[in-house]
């Protein structure tokens, strides 16, 4: 009886009508299978199962293939009913796998900053800016049309598959409905494939690089919006595969002399095939980030940007695996990191800069003159599109403005500012040593809450001798500082009385004690003046030209971030336990995330340090320039003003915390902190009281300038170590995470 009513289904689904094209692509992706999934189980042609779905020209399954088809789509029909048919006819929303931005209502609080570096302060002295939330993901757009008989476009339909959680579809833009990038392979039939971000996978006719270009431009509709106003789109960019580069008659890997080159040799037949195809390399020529563009004419640019993996285009310290992923996987992941934070330009150190020019570019249109026309002009809040000099105290060694200098001469605190972060550490004390942990906590993004609110400087300085401090005033400052006594501070309006032999300065990166004048930025004089102690300042170098230009910056990262950390199951506000169960083997819930979620913490650091770029080469020679110095961006006072600002806000929390608990600190490198205690977690020695934190101290969070957990080890693991290597001041903050000891070089 079963086998008849089983012919009975057979015959009654080879004649039932199908859902049309649109619905069985619905139904599918509802259910987040993949075009090969289905041709798989119904033992057919990938290809055939994306022309059961194409819109524009549906292909009908025939036989045995329509009778399982069908029974897929009924089941899948009574698991994902269609919409009621207002909801079709409205406008698409973001998927609900991919999470936007938080809303303003999710409560950020932001960390501690010193009171006079911004101008919204809360009376308990934390600043609040309003979040900047990135745009929803673009809904999904159609594909690009198919002309007949052009060498440029697909042989067949593009398709759509399932979109993983995370993944931006493409842009609402028409002119970049595809995404910002794709990643470009070939499949074991040997067709040329672009897989692009939100799943869709694209035929690419292109049999040579420059036709590849050609079609990129003219028909793949890739790109990104710009960010500013005045700003220009993102170039299209495509990833190459090992598979792509040698259908394109480029090699795998570099050799040792191109890869220190970072580039293809100029004779190469590749190189050659553009240059005859009227297209143009920039001054770093064919390298793992390669530029290829015509001259633009008018407002059109021209201009495709490559990404070569296999290269090192993807530093592993930087993006983990991803060199390693499938295309689609990797499309996926440089899609959700261009959609939250921008298509990237090179490394994320490169990204991170230009981040900072894409939301403040450096000139804008005019108002129409008397005839009507725009002209360039500078744009308010931005660094200009011309360089300029730096204080000779702000200047790396090597420098044009310290060629005067005799060859070997070491410049002191007097003579240079050095703002760097914390490495300190000091032998624990007996109380110590009678407790049986070391627990390390981080700042989550530190130095993004360091430029938070920032002000720095936009122009050229202003020498000024016997100044009188100014805190709004951004700049560096000669002053002596070592009569600032930590055993005795200021808290709000009262004094506090602390073991300052246990707390280090927060004037010097070491932590020691200043001797003299040094040059300091205006963040650390600060702080000496609300530690309750005056200043003096013997000269500086201040820019009266200023303002919060890294705002947008930090809140762009900021918001990337938090979504990024969000889709891993981290939300902010939770509570603390929450929050630390919520961080265990977070990168094990979606390892493509928690590779966007590094990648976003590198652009921080990586742009910072981009503002202070030395020579790379290039036969470069002490007081000779370099090639960074040309650019508007080669800025080491806002480089220093930012870790200043980063390393006060980390030793304020730490004299809260002293103050209040007696605890103090047993190593600080960077941005984490160890302390002696008794159990294994933050909360075994931070003071909650009622889910509560310390005013002004630490907070566990995800936000940026809140804290997580870095690593626990034992009191004994310690000793240890310090021991073993006969390092009594060795830094466990260096090791904690893990307990692995490496590069041990004596506590210096």
């Amino acid at each position: 009886m079963s086998e008849l009513f089983e012919a009975v289904d057979a015959l009654v689904a080879s004649r039932a009508p199908l859902p049309p094209a649109q619905e069985r692509k619905r139904l599918r992706q509802a259910h987040g299978l993949t075009l090969d999934e289905v041709a798989t189980a119904l033992k057919v042609r990938r290809a055939t199962v994306s022309g059961w779905e194409s819109v524009k020209k549906t292909v009908e399954p025939r036989g045995p293939e329509r009778e399982a088809y069908a029974r897929l789509l009924n089941k899948l029909a009574e698991l994902y009913p269609a919409p009621s048919a207002p909801e079709e006819s409205a406008a698409p929303t973001t998927p609900a796998t991919f999470t936007a931005a938080p809303a303003p209502a999710e409560a950020q609080t932001l960390p501690p900053g010193p009171a006079p570096d911004t101008a919204a302060t809360t009376a308990a002295g934390n600043t609040q800016i309003t979040p900047d939330p990135l745009p929803p993901a673009p809904a999904v757009a159609p594909r690009p049309a198919r002309t007949t008989g052009s060498a440029s476009t697909s042989r067949r339909p593009a398709a759509r598959k399932a979109v993983p959680v995370g993944t931006p579809a493409g842009g609402s833009d028409p002119r970049f409905e595809n995404g910002p990038l794709a990643v470009v392979d070939v499949d074991t039939d040997g067709q040329v494939l672009a897989y692009c971000t939100g799943g869709l996978v694209l035929d690419v006719p292109a049999k040579s690089l420059p036709v590849l270009v050609e079609w990129t431009l003219k028909e793949a509709r890739l790109g990104q919006p710009k960010l500013s106003g005045p700003g220009k789109d993102a170039d299209p960019l495509l990833v190459l595969t090992e598979a792509a580069l040698e259908r394109y008659g480029l090699p795998v890997a570099l050799t040792e002399e191109e890869r220190l080159a970072g580039r293809l040799p100029e004779g190469h037949k590749v190189i050659k095939q553009l240059a005859r195809a009227d297209w143009k390399l920039t001054k770093r020529g064919f390298g793992p980030w390669a530029r290829i563009y015509r001259p633009a004419t008018g407002s059109e640019r021209a201009c495709v940007q490559l990404c070569i993996p296999s290269w090192n285009a993807l530093d592993a310290r930087h993006w983990g695996n991803a060199a390693q992923l499938p295309p689609s996987d990797l499309a996926r992941v440089l899609g959700v990191y261009a959609s939250r934070v921008m298509t990237p330009r090179g490394s994320t150190a490169v990204t991170g800069l230009e981040l900072m020019t894409a939301l403040h570019p450096p000139t804008r249109a005019s108002e129409p003159d008397a005839d009507g026309r725009r002209h360039s002009e500078h744009n308010p809040g931005s660094l200009g599109k011309d360089p300029v000099d730096c204080a000779p105290c702000e200047a790396p060694d090597g420098h044009p403005l310290l060629a005067d200098l005799p060859r070997f001469h070491v410049r002191g605190p007097a003579e240079k500012l050095f703002e760097e972060a914390y490495d300190w550490a000091r032998p624990m004390t007996d109380a110590e040593c009678t407790l049986r942990h070391l627990v390390g906590i981080d700042v989550n993004m530190a130095f993004a809450a360091g430029a938070n609110g920032l002000i720095v400087g936009l122009g050229a300085p202003t020498h000024v001798t016997n100044p009188v401090f100014d805190p709004k005033l951004p700049g560096s400052w000669l002053v002596d500082l070592s009569h600032v006594d930590l055993s005795r501070v200021k808290a709000g309006k009262e004094w506090v009385e602390l073991d300052g032999s246990l707390l280090p300065s927060p004037f010097t990166p070491k932590g020691e004690r200043p001797e003299g004048p040094a040059w300091y930025a205006t963040p650390t004089v600060a702080y000496a003046v609300e530690l309750g102690y005056e200043v003096r300042p013997i000269e500086a170098y201040v820019r009266y030209e200023n303002g919060r230009y890294l705002d947008g910056w930090y809140q762009r990262l900021r918001d990337a971030y938090l979504a990024t950390m969000a889709d891993l199951g981290v939300h902010a506000d939770m509570a603390p336990a929450d929050f630390l169960a919520a961080m265990d083997g977070y990168k094990e819930r979606d390892p493509e995330l928690a590779i966007v979620a590094a990648a976003i913490k590198a652009t921080v650091k990586g742009g910072l340090g981009k503002l202070r770029e030395r020579p790379r080469g290039e036969g470069w020679r002490p007081g000779q320039p370099w090639r960074a110095l040309s650019r508007p961006t080669w800025r080491p006072d806002i480089r220093a003003a930012v870790i200043s600002r980063t390393r006060i806000n980390l030793h304020r929390k730490i004299v809260k915390h002293a103050a209040f608990t007696g605890q103090y600190p047993v190593a600080v490198l960077s941005d984490c902190v160890v302390y002696a205690a008794d159990g294994t977690s933050p909360l075994d020695f931070l003071p909650y009281r009622q889910g509560k934190p310390l005013p002004g101290g630490f907070k566990l969070g995800i936000n940026p300038g809140l804290v997580k957990h870095e690593g626990t080890q034992t009191v004994l693991w310690g000793e240890e170590v310090r021991e073993r290597f006969n390092a009594p001041e060795l830094n466990l903050a260096r090791y904690i995470k893990d307990g692995t000891v490496t590069d041990v070089d004596n506590g210096e």
